[in-house]
């Protein structure tokens, strides 16, 4: 994808959203998108922003100087929830959580809180607890 309008329709074909939907969203007109995507016009510096917000990227990368379509905080959101949802121990939990009944899922919730709320100084880190799986695979089920 070399040019600005292929960026602007692959983004918005991944977002799952039809001209008419990122018009809507981005207040410019469907006849306005067709040309921005077929690169017969391009969009001033509001529609550009307006895209950029809708679309969750940067401008960088709309008008091809950066190759990641993905703003650096949504990058890093997507490598942690999907360590999350593949972990053998998360990944089950939130998944099983995912699909729980809305009564389930606030008893979880409360339950979380109380246990949190309970223990001053309780520190959930990430990398500790996946050197302990590391180390103990068969105390979290892993082996």
């Amino acid at each position: 994808m070399s040019t600005l309008g292929e960026r602007i329709k692959h983004l918005r074909e991944l977002k799952g959203l039809s001209q008419k939907d990122l018009s809507e969203k981005t207040q410019l007109t469907i006849v306005q998108l067709s040309r921005y995507e077929t690169n017969h016009r391009k969009p001033d510096p509001d529609a550009l922003s307006r895209l950029v917000t809708v679309l969750e990227t940067s401008a960088d990368y709309l008008i091809g100087l950066n190759s990641e379509p993905l703003k650096s905080s949504a990058r890093e959101l997507n490598a942690k929830f999907s360590f999350y949802m593949s972990h053998p121990v998360y990944g089950v939990f939130l998944k099983e959580f995912l699909n729980a009944p809305d009564q389930l899922k606030n008893e979880t919730k409360h339950f979380f809180e109380f246990i949190t709320h309970n223990y001053e100084g309780l520190e959930l880190k990430q990398d500790q607890t996946q050197e302990d799986i590391r180390k103990n695979p068969i105390r979290w089920g892993t082996h």
